[in-house]
C-alpha cells in the first residue's frame, strides 16, 4: 500500500495512503488520508497522482536523493 499526493484546494496537495489495489481501467483510487478520513478519488488512469517519498527521504538537502521529484515532493521536503 504506497503513499500518493493528492491535490487539495485549501492544502495544494495531502498525503494519502491507498487501501485498495488498482486495477487498470479503475475510474476510482480507494484512499485514507492522514487525518483517516476513507475517500474515493477519481482517477485518469493516463494521469495517476504522484507517489510520496517515504519517510527516510524527509528533509533530505539534496533533491535529486528523492526517489520521486515533483512539485508536492518539493514542497513537502
Amino acid at each position: 500500500y504506497n503513499r500518493v499526493w493528492i491535490p487539495d484546494n485549501e492544502e495544494v496537495w495531502q498525503s494519502a495512503e491507498i487501501t485498495k489495489n488498482y486495477k487498470a481501467g479503475d475510474s476510482f483510487l480507494h484512499v485514507q488520508l492522514e487525518d483517516g478520513t476513507e475517500l474515493n478519488y477519481p482517477v485518469d488512469p493516463a494521469a495517476l497522482p504522484p507517489l510520496r517519498n517515504p519517510d527516510i527521504l524527509v528533509g533530505e538537502n539534496d533533491l535529486t536523493a528523492l526517489s520521486y521529484l515533483h512539485e508536492p515532493a518539493v514542497l513537502h521536503n
